[in-house]
């Protein structure tokens, strides 16, 4: 008897449940009193719901829902064939079914019960727990269920959708409603589920009950949201710019055109917050830039599409644009960008998507029409090196095309929880080779364990930069000099990073081929200088003596790395990794040039990168003068000398 109960138990649970959904979608009628039943075509609703019939009101609405055509949705019809989804997208639909559930890129997909537990946190990863909540596998589900007419997946939806309200109400925990009812998360599916809407409208599994529960759920958190928006940042831009989605998608809402209108003030004002004057978005993640883009232009998609017009000024529009201005600036010619802060490695295919979605939005721009179109069509600009400087982001560079010369270095003003403390953190393309990558960031947030894997990409010791006592830096740049010309491009920036230290880095970019920098450690701070240099994953050749490291690809495109201390010195290799994806990461070499601190004496380095395609050359750099507003310089690369260096005086 007790086996028979053992195994008849979660038997029971699961029915019990499904009794407790069936009541759920049935008892729900409440919603009728937050839509807009005078809105033409609901005159059968009205009707049926004045007589207290609120089955026929719930079956009059689903049908005026099928029926539908003045709403549109800028991806997904109602109705017609959808095409069946890639291998990955399938596998999330297919687990789904399973209770699988993909969660987060990081991490493989985990069972989370027959009886689903919305609560288990396999990882103390915050982000694995808060992205089970945007339930990445629906619409996967969507699209298989319209691409091959399978029952089981809108099944599955609804009966998973109605399992979710259930297990996870608001105020059933705080730490539920920390990562269940996060703002962000309310948003992402506010989004989402109207895609969701449109792929299952018209299974016989979205049932008028159905119907009910699922406006009511989605009232609930559109309601949420604009009543708990993020204080700032781009948590702040999805959250307005879905509540501007659920305003015009769901417009029989009576709350709907009080939405749409909060969305569109916080993105009207938010705008001109997040967006310096030169492009860049305020948090300095090159990731989350091109977030804020595609952000602003979905707002205005979706309601140019449906009608709405003249809500955003001209300078919305002409912002965005320069935004998508500041993308070409900072990516490389193979179209990643550099992994400052929290941004990963992008893929050419996810940049290039960016680009023809925008070319839709500015097709007279021939800039980003030449980005759109693998640099086929249209024009890259006239100007080479350039500078983003209300951003700190300064761009070298000798050309447009993948066989360029590229280097982007980051000196910025304060930013926030994104960014890192890595202020004259540089990274160099040559020839379709990132030589000096980012660290990356690895991991968001989690418990104490993540949180110190997370500490360790982000610590200054470990980007392209100089430290005093391996300790972090404070952030707060300030450009003293940039000038380009043929011969030369030249920077000059200085950051109080520790108290009683200034870094100043002048970066010279010479002939337009090879790079020279000169740092000082200037200030009455004691302690153990040291200039750090991290290499992309790969073999390397380095000479302690010679203060100098060579890449060794066989493909006879390397890069020299060698350094000039003006003071007694040592080089050193340094443990270090570079992450490109979340949860993933790869050794690779990194040098340090140390030199001890020991009075108000300035410490000086002059650090010569140089591109190897045959024989290294012989190179010998030294200090010539140098006070607190000059410094000059000679570099000689084998016969060649130039005479480097900058001058502060008035």
């Amino acid at each position: 008897m007790a086996r028979f109960l053992k195994a008849f138990l979660p038997l029971l649970t699961v029915l019990l449940l499904a009794g407790q959904q069936h009541l759920l979608a049935q008892s729900d009628t409440s919603v009728f009193s937050q839509l807009d039943l005078d809105r033409k075509g609901m005159e059968k609703v009205k009707a049926s719901w004045l007589k207290k019939d609120y089955h026929q009101a719930a079956v009059q609405l689903l049908a005026y829902y099928r029926q539908r055509k003045d709403v549109h949705h800028p991806e997904v019809e109602a109705t017609g064939a959808v095409p069946m989804p890639n291998t990955e997208e399938r596998k999330k639909a297919e687990d789904g079914l399973r209770h699988v559930f993909f969660a987060h890129k990081g991490y493989t997909p985990y069972f989370y019960g027959d009886d689903i537990n919305w609560q288990l946190w396999p990882v103390k990863d915050n982000e694995l727990r808060w992205q089970l909540h945007r339930m990445y596998w629906w619409e996967p589900m969507g699209q298989m269920y319209r691409a091959t007419g399978e029952e089981q997946y809108a099944k599955a939806w609804t009966s998973q959708y109605l399992d979710w309200i259930a297990k996870n109400p608001i105020g059933l925990s705080e730490d539920n409603d920390r990562f269940a009812w996060r703002p962000l998360e309310i948003s992402h599916r506010v989004e989402s589920q109207t895609a969701q809407f449109q792929y299952f409208l018209h299974s016989p599994a979205f049932t008028p009950e159905f119907l009910l529960a699922f406006l009511r759920n989605y009232y609930t958190h559109a309601d949420y949201i604009v009543h708990h928006y993020s204080e700032k940042g781009n948590h702040l831009l999805f959250e307005a710019q879905r509540i501007v989605t659920a305003g015009t998608f769901f417009p029989e809402f009576r709350d709907a055109a009080a939405w749409r209108a909060s969305g569109i003030s916080i993105l009207n004002k938010e705008i001109g917050i997040q967006v310096y004057p030169d492009g860049l978005q305020f948090e300095l993640s090159f990731n989350y830039h091109i977030a804020a883009i595609q952000i602003f232009c979905r707002a205005l998609e979706i309601l140019q599409i449906n009608g709405v017009e003249d809500q955003f000024p001209a300078s919305y529009k002409a912002t965005v644009e320069n935004m998508i201005m500041a993308v070409t600036e900072f990516s490389f010619p193979d179209y990643t960008y550099p992994m400052f802060s929290d941004a990963k490695l992008e893929k050419k295919s996810g940049l290039l998507k960016s680009f023809r979605g925008w070319a839709k939005v500015f097709p007279n721009n021939e800039v980003i029409r030449y980005f759109a179109s693998d640099f086929k069509k249209g024009n890259p600009p006239a100007h080479q090196s350039n500078a983003l400087k209300d951003g700190g982001i300064y761009i070298f560079r000798n050309g447009w095309t993948p066989d360029a010369t590229m280097m982007v270095l980051k000196a910025s003003p304060p930013a926030f929880w994104h960014s890192q403390p890595d202020n004259g953190t540089f990274e160099l393309y040559i020839n379709g080779r990132n030589f000096f990558p980012d660290a990356g960031c690895y991991v968001y947030g989690g418990d104490e364990a993540v949180m110190k894997e997370r500490n360790w990409f982000r610590q200054t010791r470990v980007h392209n930069t100089l430290t005093l006592n391996n300790a972090d830096m404070e952030v707060n740049a300030k450009r003293l000099q940039w000038s380009t010309s043929p011969k030369l491009d030249q920077l000059v920036y200085e950051n109080p990073s520790y108290k009683g230290l200034t870094h100043r880095r002048s970066v010279y970019f010479v002939d337009k081929r090879f790079f020279v920098i000169i740092d000082e450690a200037i200030g009455d701070a004691t302690g153990e200088v040291a200039l750090h240099y991290g290499f992309k994953e790969g073999p390397t050749t380095a000479d302690l003596k010679a203060f100098k490291a060579t890449t060794d690809f066989t493909d006879h495109n390397n890069v020299l790395l060698q350094c000039f201390p003006a003071q007694a010195a040592t080089m050193v290799k340094e443990d270090s990794y570079v992450s490109y994806q979340y949860r993933q990461k790869e050794p690779r070499d990194a040098y340090a040039f140390q030199s001890t601190k020991k009075d108000n004496k300035p410490q000086r380095f002059i650090t010569v990168i140089y591109p190897v395609t045959g024989k290294a050359p012989a190179i010998k750099a030294a200090i010539k003068a140098a006070d607190e507003s000059c410094v000059s310089a000679t570099v000689t690369i084998d016969q060649q000398s130039y005479e480097l260096g900058y001058n502060l005086k008035p």
